[in-house]
């Protein structure tokens, strides 16, 4: 699927660009955290020019001058909007390094007990919908750190930068146009339209052309409410989307496989399904043992090469990626929802990287660098823009070549 016709974004995990994902301890609500100030507004004659053109073009489709004027006080062209949107996580890292971001060990322990608070209402909107509850609640932990993150950019600015740079001009207008409907009908003030870069927003990201096809209003409060602390409507509509798109209830998403010896990697990708029993014919077997479950036609993917970890994919994966086109994305949600059920981590290894490093030499550089009085964030194993920061500045302090790469012989120097 193009990602311009996706209906709903990854929201937070897209801002892990740094390989930064921080912990529930540090967890920033809307409005807590210094703000970048590429995304504060800035002068820009031709964004101007482009809002009042719009603003226009609302009215003639029935937005009023009351909301225009309270929607777009304090608005304004936002940059990091734009470099956000060339530079999205799911498709340029690596799946062992995404899955570092969005499923560290930190983030599963907390998940849980997220996910044990929110039971009740996730079975709730699991048994009228049929789209399973860890699949709900590895959402809304991929997509706001279970609540936590809702994002603090504001969702005017956002989707009128983008509507106005152009790229996918159509797209973003009629998302803003949306967002100002969501005003208008009294459903959330515009101080509570934040969120992401790509004006997602509430504890499952939603952007706003996806809130109003599919917004419900489960709790029965007379609001739809994806914004608050209780996350029971935004449940609600993730499942709204999902059984929508064709989640089948009762249906596995996929599982860790491992492969034979040899396994032909042209037969991998999901456009090269086949049965199980072909799949088993092949040698194909569940990580963990025991038999491949029957749940229609599957796709082998193994995105790192066939000797690294190793899925087996089924019909609701394709689901999951109608919410968001990545695999890895798929994967990752896949992933950390076995985490939340009390599944064990992968059984396969990922290996040594370009570099030669695998990713405990990874975390040991971080932490080593960290010692060494150069910042290189959480020790995830993911070489992001702050690590690259402090091997720079290491390497020029002991007078030696600034690469910004991590190597073996800088690790050893570092241990």
């Amino acid at each position: 699927m193009r990602r311009d016709r996706r209906l709903f974004t990854v929201g937070l995990a897209a801002l892990a660009v740094t390989g930064c994902t921080g912990g529930p301890g540090t967890a920033p609500r809307a409005g807590a955290a210094a703000v970048d100030p590429a995304f504060l507004p800035q002068p820009n004659a031709a964004y101007d020019s482009w809002v009042a053109a719009f603003k226009d073009r609302a009215r003639a489709r029935g937005i009023t001058d009351a909301t225009l004027t309270a929607a777009f006080r304090g608005q304004g062209f936002l940059p990091g909007v734009i470099d956000r949107d060339r530079n999205q996580t799911e498709f340029k890292r690596s799946l062992e390094d995404y899955l570092a971001i969005v499923a560290p060990e930190e983030k599963v322990t907390f998940g849980r007990q997220a996910y044990a608070r929110q039971r009740a209402a996730l079975n709730q909107v699991s048994a009228q919908t049929g789209v399973a509850p860890e699949i709900l609640a590895s959402i809304w932990g991929v997509e706001s750190y279970f609540g936590t993150k809702k994002g603090t950019i504001p969702v005017i600015s956002a989707t009128s930068t983008l509507a106005w740079e152009g790229r996918r001009g159509r797209f973003f207008e009629s998302n803003l146009l949306d967002a100002l409907r969501i005003v208008q009908t009294g459903d959330a003030r515009p101080n509570q339209l934040v969120g992401s870069w790509a004006g997602a927003m509430g504890h499952t990201q939603l952007i706003p052309n996806a809130y109003q096809a599919n917004a419900v209003d489960f709790d029965g409060d007379g609001k739809r409410d994806i914004w608050s602390d209780n996350p029971i409507d935004a449940f609600a509509t993730t499942a709204r989307f999902l059984t929508r798109a064709g989640w089948r209830s009762g249906q596995p998403w996929g599982l860790e496989v491992r492969l034979p010896a040899g396994f032909d990697a042209g037969l991998t990708g999901r456009s090269r399904k086949r049965s199980v029993a072909s799949w088993s014919g092949l040698g194909v077997r569940p990580a963990r043992g025991g038999a491949l479950p029957e749940a229609g036609s599957a796709a082998i993917l193994a995105p790192m090469g066939v000797t690294s970890p190793a899925f087996l994919v089924f019909h609701n994966f394709d689901m999951i990626l109608r919410y968001n086109p990545s695999e890895n994305y798929g994967l990752g949600v896949g992933y950390l929802a076995m985490r939340l059920s009390g599944g064990a981590p992968l059984v396969g290894q990922f290996g040594p990287d370009a570099n030669g490093l695998t990713q405990a030499d990874r975390k040991a550089l971080q932490r080593g660098l960290t010692r060494a009085g150069f910042d290189a964030g959480t020790a995830d194993g993911v070489i992001g823009r702050k690590t690259i920061a402090a091997i720079e500045g290491y390497q020029r302090r002991e007078g030696l070549s600034v690469t910004g790469t991590p190597s073996r012989g800088l690790l050893d120097r570092l241990r």
